[in-house]
């Protein structure tokens, strides 16, 4: 499929490959739509391709490759990222063509040999930021992103059409079921499986988005080329402007993302009359996880879009509910802000889940706790019921006042 066909001896053809046999992804994530390994590859002068697929789809890979630039020659096989997804090409690209070169930065040909991907010295072209690839009509640039979200990542950007094979910056989830464009698609299921992908994956590493999205900003950008996902050729700015938010941590919608943990259903109870109270204070947006159902994927692309969240869990050995632990781990991990935190849970004879939640609040700097955490013995009584309605309330006020 043509990405710029304004010479039939000069197009830009996606030779990617939709993978819906994978069931999660890096074996933790799932992919309820499967998930798309986008290789571009560039006929000039002389012939690029600009990354390459996971190693068990080259079947359909080579298919199309072939059946786009027929017995040619590949000169160039520029690897943006060398992660399995990307690079598991280059051994086959290397038997099958014996004059391709593989071109990336001096980190990234450094480690496709732990990979075990050995590149010859006289087949590795070593490029430096906006270093310049000659192919004739077009001329790429290169751009490092370190930590975006590996140390060796990097984009290409064709000056010729102003496009920018941004790697996995602004990537997806989800197989592409016919259109690759984004004016072509149901954006429906992108953009959450676009926040998944972001916030799982990218996330943690938002001072390294800032960089890239400052660096770029003086880049005229025609269309994005991600290394999965939908090619965005129309809303360019406003796609930017999302990614910088979600750099920023920043929440995208008014709403209150509950998560809980419970064994005997009391901290569920607890859960439901908060929603229910936000719900009666017109908050429309609420959403109520238990931890034990919901994968975290899922639970954290939700927080990333919402501006409060609100934790409970039951006590556990004197600790939290073994499914809520992880979630905060990560969470602490990718340093969660902007947001309002309410805390609550439930106990027996002694606690631990709520004294891990304010553990948590109490590290990251970055949210501010609303009411006082809320801890039961056991059933929710009236009385307690109403100090569950009054942390909803307070919470509604925050969301509320937001609006003016």
């Amino acid at each position: 499929m043509l990405l710029m066909n304004q010479n039939s001896c000069f197009s830009i053809v996606w030779i990617g490959v939709n993978d819906r046999k994978i069931e999660k992804w890096e074996s933790h994530i799932p992919l309820d739509f499967g998930v798309t390994y986008n290789s571009y590859v560039i006929l000039d002068e002389k012939i690029c391709i600009i990354d390459g697929v996971e190693e068990g789809e080259n079947g359909d890979f080579f298919r199309k490759l072939e059946a786009t630039i027929g017995d040619r020659q590949v000169d160039y096989i520029i690897i943006n990222h060398v992660e399995p997804d990307h690079s598991g090409s280059i051994k086959s690209l290397l038997k099958m063509y014996p004059n391709i070169k593989v071109v990336g930065n001096a980190k990234s040909i450094s480690i496709l040999k732990l990979l075990d991907i050995d590149v010859p010295d006289d087949r590795a072209i070593v490029v430096k930021e906006k270093d310049i690839l000659d192919l004739g009509k077009h001329k790429l640039t290169f751009y490092l992103m370190p930590m975006v979200h590996w140390p060796e990542s990097m984009a290409t950007y064709d000056t010729t059409d102003k496009i920018l094979f941004s790697n996995d910056a602004f990537g997806s989830f989800g197989a592409l079921d016919g259109a690759i464009f984004n004016d072509e698609a149901n954006l429906n299921i992108f953009e959450n499986e676009m926040r998944r992908y972001y916030s799982n994956i990218v996330g943690k590493f938002g001072a390294p988005v800032n960089a890239v999205l400052k660096k770029l900003s003086s880049v005229e950008i025609s269309c994005i080329c991600p290394s999965h996902g939908l090619i965005w050729r129309k809303y360019i700015k406003e796609i930017i402007e999302r990614y910088q938010k979600w750099a920023n941590m920043e929440p995208t919608k008014e709403g209150v993302v509950i998560v809980y943990g419970s064994m005997y259903g009391h901290t569920a109870e607890m859960a439901e009359v908060l929603g229910r109270e936000l719900g009666n204070r017109g908050i429309k947006d609420v959403i109520i996880y238990d931890s034990s159902k919901t994968d975290h994927s899922y639970i954290f692309s939700t927080i990333w879009k919402y501006k409060a969240l609100i934790l409970g869990s039951c006590a556990h050995n004197n600790d939290i509910y073994p499914k809520m632990e992880p979630l905060l781990h990560k969470l602490e991990n990718y340093g969660l802000k902007n947001r309002y935190l309410g805390i609550f849970g439930n106990m027996m004879w002694s606690g631990g889940g709520v004294k891990r939640i304010k553990e948590f609040a109490d590290t990251l700097t970055g949210l501010e706790q609303v009411g006082e955490p809320i801890e039961i013995k056991g059933h929710v009584t009236p009385a307690e019921r109403d100090r569950l309605i009054e942390l909803a309330n307070l919470m509604a006020d925050k969301l509320i006042a937001d609006r003016k």
